[in-house]
């Protein structure tokens, strides 16, 4: 398989930064358990105001969470989803998919809902889930029509929770499934020994 991160802990540090954003929106809030609004709109993405020039709450809206039940679920599924793709792809890639899966829910929310407050770090998250899906059935040769309907499931099953947004978590789904069919398009996988080696 392509050459891990995992020496890095990658995953560890997106989770430990998240954290560390959690508890200054918290302080700022004065409450633990429940973020103000107003620290949100700021801090998150309200996109009024990145459509009057605050363009970085689309990156900074990635690292924000409404409640610590949010923090925790997202946190649970960056784990798991994370460390699977570190064995996967290379720091870059890894890197890659998270921001711009992000990038594109938030984008996908700016455009089809101009007076939503949203925050969290799932479309990040749905992009990794993605990428990792449909790379392990691309770069083995297998349909990856599989791939798309079990992405497509935990989407709907996702969506049927209440009070989510689910533009984020489409575009950060799509992006992801883009980019790990490219890069599984791009490499060749070879099986030696029950063993599988990528190369460029």
């Amino acid at each position: 398989m392509y050459r891990s991160s995992k020496k890095f802990a990658l995953t560890y540090v997106i989770i430990a930064l998240n954290i560390v954003i959690y508890v200054y929106t918290a302080i700022l809030s004065g409450d633990f358990v429940v973020i103000d609004y107003y620290v949100i709109r700021d801090y998150g993405q309200y996109n009024l105001f990145v459509l009057n020039g605050w363009f970085w709450q689309l990156f900074t809206a990635m690292f924000v969470h409404v409640n610590v039940l949010h923090l925790f679920g997202n946190m649970f599924f960056l784990l798991i989803f994370g460390l699977r793709a570190e064995e996967l792809f290379s720091i870059r890639d890894y890197l890659l998919i998270y921001f711009l899966s992000g990038l594109a829910g938030n984008l996908l929310t700016l455009l089809f809902g101009p007076y939503m407050v949203s925050a969290g770090a799932s479309g990040a998250i749905f992009g990794l889930f993605g990428a990792c899906t449909i790379y392990i059935r691309r770069a083995a040769g297998q349909s990856i029509m599989g791939a798309l309907l079990f992405s497509f499931f935990l989407l709907m099953m996702n969506s049927a929770v209440g009070n989510v947004n689910n533009l984020a978590h489409f575009g950060g789904l799509g992006a992801g499934l883009l980019i790990g069919y490219a890069l599984a398009s791009g490499r060749r996988l070879r099986t030696v020994y029950g063993y599988s080696y990528s190369y460029p």
